[in-house]
C-alpha cells in the first residue's frame, strides 16, 4: 500500500495556497529546485578541476601558466564548499515549509538570495581563474579587511562578506517560518545546524598575527562546519527523507536523531583537538583530541544503523528506489570515510607520522563524498520528481540513477584505495627511512598511484554524467 503526497494538502485558511504542483505539498517547496540544478552543475566543475589536478600531479606543466596547481586546487575545494552549500540551501527550503506545515515565509527572497549567491561564486571563480590571486585580494579590498591566503578560507573579503548576507537572508526566512509554524526534532536540528554554521563562519573574517592563533581558529570553520554543525544538517536531511520512504513513526527517528546528534556534539567540539597536535598548542591537545576524536565514527556508525533499520521497518514500498538506495549508501560511505579513514590516522602517535600526506587525503575524499555529497544527492533523488509533478522517476530513469550510483561510489572507494596506498608509501619513505627521501622525489615514486587515481576519477565524472542524464530519461510511465 502506497501514501500519496496529495494526501493532506495544506487547508487555505493556514495562509496557504493550494499547489499547482499536485505532489507537493506546499507551492514555495518549489523554490528549492534552482538550487539543486546550481548544485548538481557545480558539483560538476568541482570534479572537472578534480580530474585537471590529479594530470598536474602527475604532468607538473599540465596547461601551465594558464591554470596553475595552486589555482585549481583553490577552484576545486571552494566549488565542493559552494554546491554543498547551495545543496543545504535547497534542502532547507524543501524541507521546512513541510515540516512546519507552512509555506515558506518568502519564496521571493529565496529565488533573489538563490541569484546574489549564484553570481557572486560565479564572480569569485572568474577572480581566481582570470586574475593573480595577489591582484584579486587588492582588488577586493583585503588591505582594508585582511581575510584571504587562507587554505579551504581563499574567498575575497567581499565575497565573505556576501556569504554572511545570503546566509542571514536564508536563516530569516528558515526561522520565520519555523517560528510560524510546527515545531519538530528534525526542524529543531536542521536549523540548529544552518544557524551554527553561520556562527561559526565568522571566524574566517579573524586572521591574528600569530600563525599559532591563526591557525586555531581556523580551524573552528573548517573543523566545526564538516566536524560539526554540518552533521546536524546531515542528520535532519537524512531523517526527513527516511520517514518519507519508509513511513516509519516519527517518534522512532527523532530518539535516533537526539542521540545521534548528542555523539556528535560530545566527539565533535572537542574532537577539534586532533588537529592541534603539531601548530603550536599545549601538549594536553593531544591526548585530548586523540580521545575525542576517536570517539568520532561512533556517530557515523549509529547512523547507519539507523537508516539500514529505517528501511527494514518500513511501512511502506515507496516508488522512489533510488532514494533509499542513495539514503543507505550515505550511512554506509559516511562511516567509512569520515569513521575509519578518519580514526586511522586521528591519534596522535600515528598522525605525528601521517599529518599532511596522501592519507589525509584519502580520508578527505571518501569523507566528503560519503557524509555530504551523497546526502544531497539523496534529497536531491527524492524532492526533484515531486518538484517536477511525479512521485518518482521512471522505472528506466531510477535504473540510470542506480547506475550512477555504484559507478561513483565504487570510483571514490578505489580513489581512496589509491591515496591510502600512495600515503603509505610516502611515509615510509619520506618519514620513516634511514635514509628519508625528499618530498618530490617521494612524490615521482608513488607517481603510479596517482595515475590510478586519475583513471578512477574518470569512472567517477562518467556516474555523475549518468546521474544528470537520468533525470532526462523518459519510461513508460511517462508516455
Amino acid at each position: 500500500m502506497t501514501t500519496s503526497a496529495t494526501a493532506t494538502l495544506p487547508p487555505a485558511s493556514a495562509g496557504n495556497k493550494a499547489p499547482a504542483n499536485a505532489q507537493l505539498k506546499y507551492a514555495s517547496q518549489a523554490v528549492a529546485k534552482p538550487y539543486f540544478i546550481a548544485a548538481i552543475g557545480l558539483f560538476v566543475g568541482q570534479i572537472i578541476f578534480g580530474l585537471l589536478m590529479g594530470l598536474q600531479y602527475v604532468i607538473g606543466d599540465f596547461l601551465f601558466p594558464a591554470i596553475p596547481f595552486n589555482v585549481a586546487r583553490m577552484v576545486h575545494t571552494n566549488l565542493l564548499i559552494v554546491w554543498l552549500l547551495f545543496g543545504f540551501m535547497g534542502a532547507g527550503y524543501y524541507l521546512i515549509p513541510e515540516e512546519s506545515e507552512r509555506e515558506l515565509h518568502s519564496p521571493k527572497l529565496a529565488i533573489l538570495t538563490f541569484w546574489v549567491f549564484l553570481v557572486a561564486g560565479a564572480l569569485t571563480i572568474v577572480g581566481y581563474l582570470s586574475v593573480p590571486y595577489a591582484t584579486l585580494a587588492k582588488m577586493t579590498g583585503n588591505d582594508i579587511l585582511p581575510t584571504m591566503g587562507r587554505e579551504f578560507l581563499e574567498q575575497p573579503t567581499l565575497t565573505k562578506i556576501g556569504i554572511v548576507l545570503v546566509a542571514l537572508s536564508f536563516l530569516f526566512n528558515l526561522s520565520m517560518t519555523v517560528l510560524k509554524g510546527r515545531k519538530t526534532s528534525i526542524t529543531l536540528v536542521m536549523m540548529l545546524g544552518l544557524w551554527g554554521l553561520a556562527v561559526f563562519f565568522l571566524f574566517s573574517f579573524y586572521n591574528p598575527h600569530n600563525l599559532v592563533l591563526d591557525k586555531y581558529f581556523w580551524w573552528w570553520v573548517v573543523h566545526l562546519w564538516v566536524e560539526g554543525v554540518w552533521e546536524l544538517i546531515m542528520g535532519a536531511m537524512l531523517a526527513f527523507v527516511l520517514i518519507k520512504v519508509t513511513g516509519i513513526d516519527r517518534e522512532v527517528v527523532e530518539k535516533w536523531l537526539y542521540v545521534i546528534i548528542a555523539m556528535t556534539l560530545i566527539s565533535g567540539i572537542i574532537g577539534t583537538g586532533h588537529h592541534y597536535f603539531w601548530i603550536g598548542t599545549p601538549t594536553y591537545w593531544q591526548p585530548l583530541g586523540s580521545i575525542f576524536s576517536a570517539i568520532e565514527p561512533i556517530p557515523f556508525f549509529m547512523m547507519t544503523l539507523f537508516a539500514f533499520n529505517a528501511v527494514n521497518k518500513r511501512r511502506r514500498e515507496h516508488p522512489n528506489k533510488a532514494a533509499v538506495l542513495w539514503a543507505l549508501g550515505t550511512g554506509v560511505m559516511s562511516f567509512l570515510g569520515a569513521g575509519v579513514w578518519g580514526f586511522l590516522h586521528t591519534l596522535a602517535p600515528i598522525n605525528y607520522l601521517t599529518h599532511g600526506t596522501q592519507i589525509t587525503a584519502s580520508h578527505g575524499h571518501m569523507a566528503f563524498y560519503g557524509a555530504y555529497a551523497m546526502v544531497v544527492m539523496t534529497m536531491i533523488s527524492y524532492s526533484m520528481p515531486l518538484m517536477r509533478g511525479r512521485e518518482a522517476n521512471s522505472n528506466a530513469s531510477q535504473v540510470a540513477e542506480m547506475w550512477s550510483f555504484w559507478l561513483m561510489t565504487v570510483a571514490m572507494v578505489f580513489i581512496t584505495l589509491f591515496l591510502t596506498a600512495a600515503g603509505i608509501l610516502q611515509v615510509w619513505m619520506q618519514r620513516m627511512g634511514d635514509q628519508p627521501l625528499s618530498f618530490m622525489a617521494t612524490q615521482d615514486k608513488i607517481a603510479f598511484f596517482y595515475w590510478l587515481r586519475e583513471g578512477a576519477g574518470v569512472v567517477f565524472m562518467i556516474g555523475l554524467v549518468v546521474y544528470i542524464a537520468s533525470f532526462f530519461i523518459k519510461g513508460r510511465e511517462d508516455a
